[in-house]
């Protein structure tokens, strides 16, 4: 059904070659579901596109249901091949603002079309287009909620929706790149459930890209292992799950739990999340969490149960209907939610890292240090009010500006188009450091994360997936902040950069004793590198204490199946 022979692909950076894949040979049968297995970087995504027809190759050939698609493959064959494919990619979640019936059916009528728009009552195929959309959420099973509005469905269901999508297109082959690596074990659950009844009921070829072990044990019949652009091995899930994780290195010890001495203090939070639609989404009450000094404390929950809302508040970058968010400076506690002088001083001493964190492609990881310390490191603030008095802008006006440096890309530049203003007045605010001075301060840092200091010369692309998660901690680290706050960037790597992560945070924590706040989802990981775990449901703490225990209970709420596969 599908064949894929020879196949490699190069990308051209600077002045050095990126090889991408290399000699890669495969095949699919009809009604498989194939996985794929891979370090992060391996070329898993890479192939994944070239499959689908939106990324050229060197080398090779594909044959897929009796098209050949070649380097040399005229434009005509690759919309053949963009017509029998069909890919969900990781992280994207692209809907129309309107009913999840209506997003089916908008692509059920683009066959015909060549567009996404909704046929007209007096289309003769108007009601064939609605059933047939109907039966593809039937399949994912979100025929009940055909009438919702698809922005406020939860996490799973706008995955099962984006799946919905993909069959309306009728693909031959369907592609999943990492389709539910980001959501909680109860949001992946339905997922793969949904994948698999697709896969039973139409007898859809499906290749899916996951780093997580347990994934393809429950869905894939074989599997693929590619590293660094090459073909490892392929067979039997199990067997191949065991070589690919003998890889993964020894977990490194957690630093003793110091004494509790809270550093942040959120009292008597509050805070309703509406969203268009019926009904209220989110509440949060009377919610009272301490932060203490120097530990590790993980945040875990199901998908929509106010993890991240929580975390933006404690940050000072959303706002509660009631409480307070205190922070300890020095003798000082300083009100993260309102204006005062010294709340610059608590926020250059936080660094930030997103669920979709990105490192800038264009520039070094050295020139992204000298960025950070521009904006983190000593005496910025002194030196941003001086600027700022020059240019007119008031101290409040500052701190608001500050608090964007913060946000992530698509909020601050929201709330700067809201002021009136560009990035620029970060430049004159908040110059980088020069370069030997980045460098400097790079070094204390560089030993604890296990990363060359060559690092510091190349551009992200040259790196593996585990030094682009350590570089970027790099970047927020090289400013020495006191607190550490994560937001489940962690989520899409494979286990064996996974653990090179938990090593580097508790080298982190224990060298610099800087105090560690994430949230994640992923279970295992929470119990390896955390003092503390606080599960949190529908908006209330519902456990706060050994990690093992709260993971534990957590897992049996979320009663997912896919984890209990036989070892």
């Amino acid at each position: 059904m599908l064949q894929v022979e020879n196949l490699y692909k190069t990308y051209q950076l600077s002045d050095k070659e990126i090889v991408a894949l290399q000699d890669v040979s495969f095949a699919a049968e009809q009604g498989e579901i194939l996985g794929i297995l891979g370090k992060s970087g391996g070329g898993k995504t890479t192939l994944m596109k070239i499959l689908r027809g939106i990324e050229r190759f060197d080398s090779g050939r594909i044959i897929l249901d009796g098209l050949t698609i070649t380097p040399e493959s005229s434009d005509d064959d690759l919309r053949k091949l963009l017509s029998m494919t069909a890919i969900h990619l990781q992280r994207d979640f692209a809907l129309w603002t309107e009913s999840a019936l209506n997003n089916v059916v908008r692509r059920v009528n683009a066959r015909t079309t060549g567009y996404e728009v909704l046929p007209t009552t007096d289309d003769p195929n108007y009601d064939s287009i609605y059933a047939e959309a109907m039966y593809y959420l039937q399949l994912v099973g979100l025929d009940r909620r055909a009438l919702q509005l698809a922005t406020i469905l939860s996490g799973g269901e706008k995955q099962r929706l984006l799946i919905a999508r993909q069959l309306a297109k009728k693909p031959q082959l369907l592609l999943l790149d990492e389709p539910a690596t980001m959501a909680c074990p109860a949001t992946k659950q339905e997922v793969l459930d949904a994948i698999k009844k697709v896969n039973q009921e139409l007898g859809l070829t499906i290749l899916v890209v996951s780093h997580l072990p347990e994934i393809h044990e429950y869905l894939a019949d074989r599997i693929i292992w590619l590293e660094g652009g090459r073909m490892v091995a392929e067979g039997q899930p199990r067997e191949i799950m065991k070589r690919f994780l003998s890889q993964i290195g020894k977990p490194e010890p957690l630093a003793p739990r110091p004494p509790a001495n809270p550093v942040i203090r959120a009292q008597g939070i509050y805070k309703r999340n509406y969203l268009v639609g019926p009904g209220e989404i989110l509440r949060i009450e009377d919610l009272n969490l301490d932060i203490n000094q120097g530990e590790i404390t993980s945040i875990i929950g199901s998908s929509g149960s106010g993890k991240t809302t929580v975390l933006k508040i404690i940050e000072g970058l959303r706002m509660p209907d009631d409480g307070t968010v205190f922070y300890r400076l020095g003798d000082l506690w300083v009100d993260m939610l309102n204006y005062s002088p010294e709340r610059m001083s608590v926020r250059r001493s936080l660094g930030i890292m997103y669920q979709e964190f990105a490192l800038y492609q264009t520039e070094t990881i050295l020139e992204q240090i000298a960025y950070q310390l521009g904006v983190k490191g000593q005496d910025v603030i002194e030196n941003a009010r001086a600027v700022s008095e020059e240019l007119g802008i008031s101290d409040k006006v500052l701190d608001v500006i500050y608090t964007l440096t913060d946000m992530n890309e698509d909020d601050a530049k929201a709330a700067l188009e809201s002021l009136g203003l560009t990035r620029d007045i970060f430049k004159e605010l908040f110059p980088r450091f020069p370069a030997a001075e980045a460098r400097r301060f790079s070094e204390s840092v560089f030993g604890p994360l296990s990363l060359d200091p060559e690092v510091l010369n190349k551009l992200p692309a040259q790196l593996s997936g585990g030094e682009r998660v350590r570089a970027s901690l790099a970047i927020l680290l090289a400013a020495k902040p006191s607190i550490l706050i994560l937001d489940e960037p962690f989520g899409d790597i494979d286990p064996i950069t996974l653990r090179e992560v938990s090593n580097a945070l508790k080298r982190i924590n224990s060298e610099f004793g800087t105090t560690i706040l994430l949230v994640s989802h992923h279970v295992d990981f929470v119990k390896e590198v955390s003092h503390r775990a606080v599960l949190i449901e529908d908006g209330k703490i519902a456990s706060d204490g050994d990690p093992a225990a709260v993971c534990d209970q957590f897992l049996a709420r979320c009663d997912a199946a896919y984890l209990r596969s036989e070892a």
